[in-house]
């Protein structure tokens, strides 16, 4: 992390493009993995397999990485000199954790659509992904100030407005689908997600001002790591019948 902070804040201009944030040896290993898994993909394992395997670990770790960006530098921070000394650090970790979640939530879309066998409705789908684009596009905005030590409350609000609309049409999918077909595996899963968000909008909120209440990304982690189990395990006894 520290290795990183230093080749960021190094560069001559104080806007830069965000691909910048990765180096070389970061898009080789991608380009690496993404390769790895086309073959294995293709070559090596069955269906059942890979529907099992990816959806479990491919949450897991889109999640995991995601948060950790966010909650090791506020860990570190908070156990040494600090806050106010891992500006940068936790700027960055919130930047990247707002992106991931965002993927998350189209592709918990899908997983609702393949659920519950859902073909058509093109007028929700482009409803869910203009939502995250638009929510991807305000992250992106250097009036974020994400590197700042005060950064802007007001634009914290306009870029989880979307988020929130995205997050509310995923919860009643899930509730309603469940409820509808009976489906007992799934029938947490729309709590998964109004917890998160519960655990979530008080740090958008209140965690410049409170910096502990920066600690409930740890009960949000939870809350999604509870997401990915209940698709993991209803998927492992579909695939085992």
């Amino acid at each position: 992390m520290k290795k990183h902070t230093a080749r960021i804040t190094g560069y001559g201009q104080e806007r830069q493009f965000f691909l910048k944030f990765f180096d070389r040896k970061s898009f080789a290993i991608m380009a690496f993995m993404m390769t790895g898994g086309i073959l294995l993909r293709k070559f090596l394992a069955a269906d059942g397999f890979i529907a099992v395997f990816y959806s479990g670990l491919g949450g897991a770790l889109l999640l995991g990485a995601g948060d950790a960006f966010h909650l090791v530098p506020r860990a570190v921070a908070l156990c040494t000199t600090g806050l106010e000394n891992y500006t940068v650090a936790l700027g960055l970790g919130k930047w990247i954790t707002s992106v991931t979640m965002t993927i998350f939530y189209l592709l918990l879309y899908h997983v609702w659509r393949q659920r519950y066998q859902v073909t058509g409705q093109q007028g929700l789908t482009a409803a869910v992904y203009g939502l995250g684009a638009v929510r991807i596009l305000l992250c992106m905005m250097p009036q974020n100030q994400w590197l700042s030590a005060s950064a802007p409350l007001s634009w914290g609000i306009w870029r989880n407005i979307p988020f929130a609309l995205l997050g509310l049409v995923v919860i009643l999918l899930f509730y309603r689908s469940a409820r509808q077909h009976q489906d007992r595996a799934f029938r947490w899963m729309w709590l998964t997600i109004v917890l998160s968000f519960g655990f979530y909008i008080p740090v958008v909120l209140w965690a410049d001002a409170v910096p502990l209440i920066g600690m409930l990304m740890i009960p949000k982690t939870c809350a999604y790591v509870w997401t990915v189990v209940i698709g993991y395990q209803a998927m492992k006894k579909e695939v085992s019948q």
